[in-house]
């Protein structure tokens, strides 16, 4: 049969009555989300066999532990002739900075020991026959001929000083820049052939947990293709969902709480963003009184990385503003609702 209340009860249900018209508008004091994870995809900007894999999933990684290594024997060979190309444009450049060989340089100043010594004997020669045209005794023309012989004997030291010169400075300056410029480029190609070596070896961009492992050891991967996941703390968000009517008395940067099954205490999380855009509720909100309504998406994020760990990407939360908005939402009035209506005998 029905229990019947008796008059010393009639507050009491007052009391629950009024509770439970409180707990009509849940809305207003919480409101249902779920975790979500950006994850950080790690992958080779080359292509290649995969030889190595370091981490394992649901391993802790630090930023710069190695990863994976992708074969890279290609890229090796490429940094042996980058180098090999270096040190002969280097020599190259370092010969025309020197100019000629000691040998070279004796046979010119030989050269021009022997031109000098010509000069000097030309310059005897066209002396006297200078004097001897004075007295008549040899034709104008032999006079000529010996002056003649003088001028070529100077010329010819003067050419060979020049190219002793010459020698000693070493090659042209746009010579020595066309070198410089080709040690310049070799440098280029060998920094670049280091580059591609390395990037065959990847190491973990951020601290986290190895969400998946998306290539296995053997096989091919793609330039680009990532070879596994990684979820950092501080990418674990909450995502919530509240009516339109309500979403303006939210700030950035206010303490919320949150709560989900089996947690013994709220966590504290501090609210991030504000959807500008209103959507209907997702199918993932499990809530027959906030269907097919009208609501605005809202983010927030823990506190502290350690809360943060506690976050598993898809886990359905609730929010809150304060402790009370989980107590008075927790079924307990309607269960008791309940005993008071239902059929003892």
């Amino acid at each position: 049969m029905k229990i019947k209340p008796s008059s010393t009860l009639l507050p009491f249900l007052l009391l629950i009555i009024v509770a439970l018209g409180g707990c009509n508008n849940t809305e207003e004091t919480l409101w249902q989300g779920y975790v979500e994870g950006e994850l950080v995809y790690v992958s080779a900007p080359l292509g290649g066999q995969l030889e190595e894999v370091h981490a394992t999933k649901g391993e802790q990684v630090t930023a710069g532990q190695p990863l994976f290594v992708l074969e890279r024997g290609f890229e090796k060979a490429g940094i042996a002739e980058a180098e090999e190309n270096l040190d002969r444009a280097e020599n190259d450049l370092a010969d025309k900075r020197k100019g000629r060989r000691p040998s070279e340089i004796a046979s010119i100043k030989a050269r021009l020991r022997k031109a000098e010594a010509a000069e000097v004997l030309a310059a005897t020669e066209y002396r006297r026959r200078a004097e001897l045209y004075k007295s008549h005794t040899i034709s104008e023309e032999e006079r000529d001929r010996a002056r003649t012989d003088h001028e070529q004997a100077v010329h010819l030291v003067g050419e060979i000083r020049s190219e002793l010169k010459t020698a000693t400075l070493g090659s042209r300056s746009d010579e020595i820049k066309a070198a410089e410029s080709a040690v310049e480029a070799a440098r280029a190609r060998l920094e670049q052939a280091r580059w591609n070596f390395d990037q065959k070896a990847q190491a973990a961009p951020r601290t986290g947990l190895v969400f998946d492992t998306i290539r296995y050891r053997g096989e091919w991967v793609p330039a680009g293709s990532p070879v596994l996941s990684i979820l950092p703390p501080e990418n674990r968000k909450v995502r919530f969902y509240v009516p339109e009517r309500i979403v303006g008395d939210f700030k950035v940067g206010e303490i919320l709480l949150m709560n989900y099954d089996g947690l013994a205490k709220p966590l504290p999380l501090k609210l991030v963003y504000v959807s500008p855009q209103a959507e209907y509720t997702p199918p993932v909100i499990y809530s027959s009184q906030s269907r097919a309504k009208l609501v605005f998406m809202l983010e927030a994020v823990p506190e502290s990385s350690s809360n943060a760990l506690m976050l598993k990407p898809g886990q359905p939360v609730d929010v809150s503003r304060t402790p009370e908005g989980f107590i008075r939402n927790n079924g307990f009035f309607s269960r008791l609702l309940s005993f008071f209506g239902s059929s003892d005998g």
